[in-house]
């Protein structure tokens, strides 16, 4: 049986958070044995005695077949902290989620990501500001963030959608249940051009409890928060609390000073949070102008060692295939195989047969002077 489903499993079991989670990991090395253990062990692991015997008692009723059969049915993936595809900046949070249950795909884009949330009773001005902000942003290869839910999320989806962006939605529920029901078309489109993604196991019926921790994740997924319209009390304040708490920027669009749905944002602005009356303040803000470019780049990185040896193999001029074989040392099969992945990436290029030349020059620090995600000239103090 795969790791995950031991993942999958604890994640059935309530009161197996982050924390008790790791101390597992730490005691027995994996989860697979920690799943398996007794009462005995689980106590030496530091687990208390009601987290057991709600443990065993979870245990027995779970089928772990029968959840990852769940997950093929929905096309869905479950992502631990263990899987290379786990987003690390949001690994890096307090209390990251130990697993993420995907729809749709997670891609190197997501690097570079903003969140764009408000409230769910959103004004004419606050929907025309969260669609020209979210589009303009899609358009300069930033991934949208939101949270599927009515009024400014869905106008964040949908702008980024309609600008050949990418988007992620982060559900307060299973990632097989749309909430709400009426962005159930809204909801195919993230999967084809995004994801759809919860920490809740597959089942999980909206909940108002679910929201907040959920909104850690959005914040936790992105460079900065952008608010476009909020009251005073509102989840997207939730979610700047977490934004701040995580060392997140924190954008505010501000709004007319008679209308309830600004006030939160424009007592952002009067704590310090950046201004924002176009895409540009925030691609400014965190370095974001050449995204694209950095994206272009960070293609030639190698991706692992062979990469780097054919890298160094290959010039300008044309090198047969059995040339680089013999000059790198590496069997035929990898050599080809390798060069195949590399050309469709970019780096090099087929001439000739079976001869191979360096399509662009791989820089040692490909993103110097371009800027690395998050990083910022001037940034706002909060």
């Amino acid at each position: 049986m795969a790791d995950t489903a031991f993942w999958v499993g604890f994640n059935r079991i309530p009161g197996v958070g982050p924390a008790r989670l790791r101390r597992l990991l730490d005691y027995f090395g994996d989860l697979e044995r920690a799943w398996y253990a007794g009462s005995a062990e689980l106590a030496a692991a530091g687990l208390d005695a009601k987290s057991i015997e709600g443990f065993l008692l979870g245990r027995s009723k779970i089928d772990l077949d029968a959840e990852m059969e769940k997950l093929r049915r929905f096309d869905a993936r479950a992502l631990t902290w263990l899987d290379p595809g786990y987003p690390e900046r949001l690994k890096e949070i307090e209390g990251s989620p130990p697993i993420l249950y995907v729809r749709g795909s997670l891609a190197v884009e997501d690097d570079w990501a903003m969140a764009v949330v408000g409230t769910r009773r959103a004004t004419a001005y606050g929907r025309q500001a969260a669609e020209k902000l979210s589009a303009d942003l899609a358009r300069n290869k930033v991934t949208v963030v939101s949270g599927l839910a009515k009024g400014i999320d869905t106008v964040a989806h949908t702008a980024a959608l309609d600008a050949g962006g990418r988007t992620i939605a982060v559900l307060g529920c299973g990632v097989d249940i749309v909430y709400p029901s009426e962005n159930l078309k809204l909801a195919r489109s993230v999967i084809e051009r995004g994801a759809l993604i919860s920490e809740y196991p597959l089942g999980t019926r909206p909940d108002a409890a679910n929201f907040p921790p959920r909104n850690r994740i959005i914040s936790g997924l992105s460079l900065g928060v952008v608010v476009v319209e909020a009251p005073e009390s509102s989840g997207a304040q939730i979610t700047v609390s977490f934004a701040l708490e995580q060392g997140r920027e924190v954008f505010a669009v501000p709004g007319n000073i008679f209308s309830s749905t600004s006030r939160g944002t424009n007592k952002l602005i009067q704590d310090g949070a950046k201004l924002v009356l176009t895409c540009q303040d925030v691609l400014e803000e965190l370095n974001l102008t050449m995204v694209s470019q950095q994206l272009e780049m960070k293609e030639l990185i190698p991706a692992n060692e062979t990469e780097s040896l054919l890298l160094k193999c290959l010039t300008a001029e044309p090198m047969h295939v059995d040339e680089v074989r013999r000059e790198s040392g590496l069997p035929i099969a990898t050599v080809s195989s390798a060069l195949v992945m590399m050309e469709l990436k970019g780096m090099v290029k087929q001439v000739g047969g079976t001869s191979y030349v360096l399509a662009r020059e791989s820089p040692a620090d490909p993103i110097r002077g371009l800027g690395a995600p998050g990083s910022s000239t001037n940034r706002a103090n909060h």
